[in-house]
């Protein structure tokens, strides 16, 4: 029944709210845009296969499948009365059911521990147990195919989590009833704003918009622009020390997403520790593709892209040589780079750090998920629309590699209980996506990735073919241990795989940004090290000395020897360039 008095008439108002919303909500559904459905589109023959595996399996051994629905239906049974318990005294059978994940943020509340929705969570898991049994046991299937099952059997499980609905969340329920159906409606309203603003794709704000600004309370560190071409500007950041080093650092990040990563709060930002450090600093700030860009290809972001930046820092700061750094594609751009230099004798590049970057792809683990004859399908087709592949989707996509995190879960806080997103940074960033070029999307996921070219040492660059071998400079590289982008070790592979004879790994814990982004200050995340860099990585890590603090003083410390001189900051050459502040025009570009 209703609320009465007073509360009845806030009830009536907020039903009231709910059907105007609604209205809203069919609207922007019917004119939903299709680009996301392409770019995640299934391959029908993998479901043909998976089905022709399903019945094979089921006619050739029939016991098994008898076997786990007997089981399903004892445990079905066993936890009907375990609900009934409470109630009615009736005996249980001898099997026990499967025991609740307690650690499952999506179960954390108190309300599920009641009988009715302890039943409910409790076969939730038993289904998914279930179903995730089978599929694994299933045989007939090549491994990539069970990869790709695996995932989107996790995408089927994680979103018939009885979490994800109004009617089996009894949080939801409770503050509904608490607030006279108010959380309702503040959900809708922040399910229907997410609609509108993404032309109907389901996309949850995982940050406060109004919260952070670019330029003013993210990537603050004072600087500025110094060079600027179609593709990126270079940024150059003011000393903060009275001597620096001779030898300038340059940061080639990637043009999946934008540089600020590195530059979010001055307590967290990579950049100012770096220039607090002593290093004359410039970094790279990639434009963000629309369609005039279509003809944009990798030679493209290689030449007049990273080359041209390394060679405008030689030319601003009057040095031979320059360190450089390359975050995720960033570094792959930066081994394609070396490669290339190498092969034109050009030698501007006295050291290379690489941040969870991928150079072989053999085993590209999760991200080969998306990396079918479906996927890759969506993308060129997307591309020949708009000649761009948007970054919204690609980001949206990728996602669902965690889906309870970033997904489900956002969605359940602010849909079902109606909370406004938080102010997070990283978050913030994160949905901050840009586009990839057509030429270049197309060439990145056919002859980098699926046909690996570089490291088979098989990709042409203007005429001259490169292989990862080229590469003979000292490096060092930086991954992550739970980074679930870039595994660790395949990372380190294809820096093992070049023929520099100074080579340092950094490993460090948490995950692919977080693992990056960890300053000293804080000591959250550890990193390992290990000085004799045996040929195992497994072994690698099984003697790696853990160090408690983070890795970037380390790493630091490596670069120090490998930096020149130090010189004061008055006696260096000033070029006089400037095209305005820092973080310049270009991160500010949106689609």
């Amino acid at each position: 029944m209703p609320p009465t008095g007073e509360q009845s008439e806030k009830y009536q108002k907020n039903v009231q709210r709910i059907e105007e919303l609604s209205k809203r909500l069919i609207e922007v559904l019917s004119n939903r845009n299709n680009q996301n459905q392409k770019f995640m589109q299934v391959d029908q023959e993998l479901v043909a296969r998976a089905g022709l595996a399903s019945f094979t399996d089921m006619i050739s051994n029939p016991a098994k499948v008898f076997e786990n629905q007997v089981s399903y239906w004892s445990q079905s049974l066993n936890l009907w009365m375990e609900a009934r318990s409470p109630f009615l005294d009736f005996p249980k059978s001898a099997e026990p059911p499967p025991k609740s994940e307690t650690k499952d943020k999506r179960f954390k509340n108190e309300l599920w521990d009641t009988p009715y929705f302890k039943f409910i969570k409790d076969h939730y898991f038993l289904n998914t147990q279930m179903i995730t049994r089978y599929f694994e046991n299933m045989e007939g299937l090549s491994d990539s195919d069970r990869k790709r099952i695996d995932f989107f059997t996790q995408q089927i499980t994680d979103l018939l989590s009885p979490a994800n609905f109004l009617a089996t969340n009894p949080e939801a329920l409770d503050k509904a009833i608490k607030t006279e159906g108010q959380s309702l409606v503040n959900g809708l309203e922040n399910l229907v704003g997410d609609l509108e603003k993404n032309n109907g794709d389901l996309q949850v704000t995982l940050s406060d918009p109004d919260a952070f600004k670019v330029g003013e309370n993210l990537a603050t560190t004072e600087g500025e622009v110094v060079f600027r071409n179609e593709l990126f500007e270079l940024l150059h950041y003011h000393p903060r020390t009275e001597k620096v080093k001779e030898i300038p650092l340059i940061i080639v990040p990637p043009w999946i997403n934008k540089y600020y990563i590195l530059d979010l709060r001055p307590d967290n930002s990579f950049i100012r520790w770096v220039v607090e450090q002593g290093y004359q600093l410039f970094v790279v700030s990639w434009i963000n593709p629309d369609r005039t860009h279509r003809d944009v290809g990798m030679d493209t972001y290689t030449l007049d892209g990273c080359i041209t930046a390394i060679d405008e820092v030689c030319k601003y700061t009057e040095s031979k040589q320059i360190n450089a750094i390359g975050y995720c594609i960033g570094g792959t751009l930066l081994a394609l780079a070396l490669a290339y230099m190498t092969k034109t004798n050009t030698d501007k590049v006295r050291t290379a750090t690489f941040f969870t970057a991928l150079t072989d792809f053999t085993d590209i683990g999760e991200l080969g998920i998306f990396l079918g004859d479906d996927f890759i399908k969506g993308v060129d087709e997307i591309i020949q629309e708009t000649g761009y592949l948007p970054g919204k989707q690609m980001s949206n996509a990728f996602s669902y590699l965690r889906a309870n995190d970033l997904v489900y879960g956002p969605a359940i806080r602010s849909y079902l209980l109606g909370e406004p997103p938080k102010a997070f940074d990283l978050l913030h960033w994160n949905g901050d996506s840009t586009n990839l070029p057509g030429r270049m999307a197309r060439e990145y996921f056919h002859d980098i990735i699926r046909r690996n070219l570089f490291s088979k040492g098989e990709y042409e660059l203007k005429g001259v073919k490169l292989s990862l071998k080229d590469i003979t400079i000292p490096l060092s590289a930086v991954a992550c241990e739970s980074d679930h982008l870039v595994d660790w070790k395949v990372s380190f592979d294809g820096i093992k795989q070049m023929k520099s004879r100074s080579k340092t790994f950094f490993l460090a814990e948490s995950g692919h940004v977080a693992g990056i982004v960890n300053p000293p200050t804080k000591i959250k995340y550890g990193h390992y090290t290990n000085a004799k860099n045996p040929s195992s990585l497994e072994e690698w890590k099984e003697n790696a000395e853990y160090h408690k603090e983070s890795w970037w003083p380390a790493w630091e410390k490596w670069l120090s020897t490998r930096s020149g001189k130090t010189l004061e900051v008055d006696s260096i050459t000033k070029t006089t360039r400037n095209l305005g502040p820092a973080p310049g025009e270009y991160i500010h570009y949106t689609i």
